[in-house]
């Protein structure tokens, strides 16, 4: 590794804290015996744990305080976010509904206007939910007849949900309050008359309140209930549950002709799912006599579906006969059909799965048209299909970028798309899917003062890894860079759960390339959804460490092709990608300049004990299974952690070379983890244990160490796994992470 910088305000001597390692705590995983000292770090309440997180952020505010670019950043960052952001509208009967924030406001405001040339009026202002923008908005859903909105907000960022109803006409607020909600949808019947949505018990001890602080507890017996409006939460039908599958999870759908609801049942992050589905016409007594009609009251629903065998996403039905996005032997996706009145057994493709292609999704639009869209090369492909025979009726012609939505329904010849790339900050398009050949027309477009999309290039390479395959990657950067290594970069990368990293618009990427020379990347290494499964699958499990080798040598042809040197490139992801930038840290602390990793998952042999971690066995694995645990124990970032100026002082004695491995430093890179206290997906514990470690192993701060980049954590207070974050807290995390970069890679200014 490359020495500090010597730009800006020098560093102080780091005096890091000295955190209690009680080496009693060791657990046997199968024979092999595994210390984890710093357990006393999952009780997140505890004074103890608190102190040390106190501590931790005057290490950080240390730091931060000699890197001269934080204000400069601020004020490019704050000036560019300083534009009117648009969502694309929906329609219910003649209305319409969207997202805005006119600027810098926390969060966007719901929107709604009365014909498409009507005056638009704010619906709901999350702004108005807490003075501090801490609480936001974590979903809605508008009656089909446009009169009322059902909408859940979140507090500090935590995934559960407290829902609320409101009338539309004059934004009066019914009684109706449903707590405990998480991962759920809010599914309307087509009367009106309420709504299905899921929900997990309330907690046996202290169970009042939800904003008590983390909860961290494993999350079992989700269930489904109906809602009719303007009444108590308690007399809610309960619809379905399953003790006898206690982690399974349940989402539900209203078809669009409001004769049926769907429930799809998953218990991992895998894509495959269980699909039930219930008449809700052949209820003698509608859904208020379901009670005494079955007695327990769960709704009588038809398994379809009973094994976890496959994807199945309900596309569209015209009375017994569904449609599905699916993966069933189809790693590409496809769409096929049932009669579930006929033939229940008998599946049917309507569109075969592409030869290359993956199909990301399909919208079923005026009657019996279809809207699907292909992902091609990490490249997005419209398409206008038949519902019914599923030809092609014609292409659809858009931007190399990524199409974040698609709004429109059957009983509509009116779709919106939402587009962005990384050099367009969106637009939105109307189009009357009813014209022969339907057109794209620009119906709202973003706009951001100061940006000039003709001062940068955005291309894309194919770079060999480890095992040859050929894997894809975005590069940004201003026009007419020399290849002479002498570039900052940002590589960006995730890698897991079959997520695809398309092409996106970021202010803060345009402020690090325009003001400080970045160029700014992105990998697309296997784990993702690019290809499909089998570019998952080759991602996940006994593979994962192709993710980690995929992404190493992303940086590597970085160096080699001229763009950056170790010294100044940077690593960054999130949640799995925090995972991703801590097991390439460990793996080759010598390609690397600075990591930021977020939110991660470091503790490989715990997960799956707190919230929702066991729903990602799926791509991980699991430590309580023999064969699971070895390939854990591999490349768990807690587990990992070693120094590298030992290996290489051995390696170098062994080849009689006195200069260490290629004359590079033998420490770790300048490192920033980045949590947060709210954090009830992957919990801060993860980041804390392996904060504490990397400060022990490496010996930080100590008198002689050779680690003297520092290792520092960022905590962000009253938030979450970065969802509802205000506009301001976003800019203030942005303002330290880069700031944090540029400083400890010697990056100057450039006005």
């Amino acid at each position: 590794m490359g020495s500090l910088a010597t730009a800006d305000e020098p560093l102080p001597p780091l005096k890091y804290p000295q955190a209690r390692r009680d080496d009693d705590i060791v657990d046997d995983y199968h024979g092999v015996l595994v210390p984890d000292p710093y357990r006393w770090m999952e009780e997140l309440d505890s004074k103890e744990v608190k102190e040390f997180v106190d501590s931790q952020a005057a290490v950080a505010s240390a730091v931060l305080s000699t890197c001269d670019h934080r204000g400069r950043l601020r004020g490019q960052l704050t000036a560019l976010f300083d534009h009117p952001r648009f969502r694309a509208p929906f329609k219910r009967r003649g209305s319409y509904f969207y997202f805005h924030n006119p600027g810098l406001r926390p969060h966007s405001a719901l929107y709604v206007q009365h014909g498409l040339g009507g005056e638009p009026d704010v619906l709901l202002d999350p702004n108005t939910f807490s003075e501090d923008g801490t609480v936001s908005l974590g979903m809605v859903g508008v009656s089909d007849d446009g009169e009322h909105l059902a909408y859940g907000t979140s507090a500090s960022g935590s995934d559960w949900v407290t829902i609320r109803v409101m009338r539309v006409r004059d934004k009066e607020h019914l009684p109706d309050t449903l707590s405990w909600v998480k991962f759920s949808r809010i599914a309307w019947t087509h009367d009106g008359g309420g709504f299905f949505y899921s929900r997990f018990p309330a907690p046996r001890e202290g169970g009042g309140a939800m904003d008590s602080g983390i909860k961290t507890d494993v999350n079992l017996n989700h269930e489904v209930y109906y809602h009719f409006l303007g009444t108590e939460q308690s007399q809610d039908v309960l619809c379905w549950r399953d003790p006898d599958h206690p982690k399974y999870i349940y989402i539900p759908e209203v078809t669009e002709d409001g004769k049926y609801v769907i429930l799809s049942v998953s218990e991992t992050s895998e894509p495959v799912n269980k699909l039930y589905y219930c008449d809700l016409s052949a209820l003698a007594h509608g859904l208020g006599g379901t009670k005494s009609t079955h007695g327990n009251g769960m709704l009588p629903f038809v398994k379809l579906v009973d094994r976890f065998e496959a994807y199945y996403g309900l596309i569209a039905n015209d009375g017994t006969e569904f449609t599905f996005l699916t993966n069933n032997d189809a790693p590409r996706y496809k769409l096929a059909r049932v009669d579930v009145g006929d033939e229940p057994e008998s599946w049917t493709d309507v569109v075969p799965e592409d030869e290359k292609a993956v199909l990301e999704s399909a919208c079923a639009v005026h009657g019996h048209k279809l809207l699907v869209n292909y992902l091609s090369d990490v490249k997005y492909v419209l398409q206008m299909r038949s519902l019914v025979t599923g030809e092609l009726l014609h292409g659809i012609p858009i931007d190399i970028g990524t199409v974040n939505g698609i709004s429109g329904r059957r009983s509509d010849s009116e779709v919106f798309i939402e587009f962005a790339s990384f050099l367009t900050p969106g637009i939105i398009y109307r189009c009357d899917v009813s014209a022969e050949i339907p057109e794209m027309n620009v119906y709202r477009e973003i706009s951001v003062p100061g940006f000039d999309r003709n001062e940068f290039e955005a291309k894309q390479v194919f770079y060999p890894t480890k095992d040859g395959t050929k894997i894809p990657m975005f590069i940004v950067s201003k026009k007419g860079i020399e290849l002479d290594g002498s570039h900052p970069a940002l590589l960006f990368g995730y890698g897991g759960f079959g997520m695809s990293m398309t092409p996106q618009f970021s202010v803060t990427r345009v402020v690090l390339m325009r003001n400080l020379g970045f160029v700014t990347c992105v990998a697309n290494i296997r784990g993702g959804g690019e290809y499909g499964e089998d570019w998952h699958r080759a991602g996940s499990l006994a593979k994962k460490q192709n993710c980690f080798d995929d992404f190493v040598a992303a940086g590597e042809f970085l160096v080699s092709a001229g763009y950056t040197s170790p010294a100044r490139l940077c690593i960054e992801g999130g949640s799995n990608g925090g995972l991703l930038v801590a097991a390439c840290m460990n793996q080759r602390p010598d390609l690397f300049g600075c990591a930021l990793a977020h939110v991660g998952v470091m503790d490989m042999l715990r997960f799956h004990k707190f919230t929702i971690g066991r729903a990602w066995t799926c791509d991980f694995g699991c430590s309580e299974n023999e064969e699971e645990f070895h390939w854990l124990i591999k490349y768990s970032p807690l587990h990992n952690v070693r120094r590298p100026w030992e290996k290489w002082a051995a390696a170098a004695a062994a080849s009689c070379n006195p200069s260490g491995r290629g004359g590079l430093g033998g420490q770790y890179p300048s490192t920033m983890l980045l949590t947060a206290d709210h954090d009830d997906r992957v919990v801060p514990s993860h980041t804390l244990k392996f904060l504490a470690t990397m400060q022990h192993v490496l010996r930080a701060g100590a008198e002689g160490s050779p680690q003297t980049n520092p290792i520092i954590a960022r905590i962000e207070r009253n938030s979450g796994h970065c969802c509802g974050r205000s506009t301001q807290k976003i800019i203030d995390e942005a303002v330290d992470r880069y700031a944090f970069a540029a400083k400890m890679m010697g990056v100057s200014w450039i006005d």
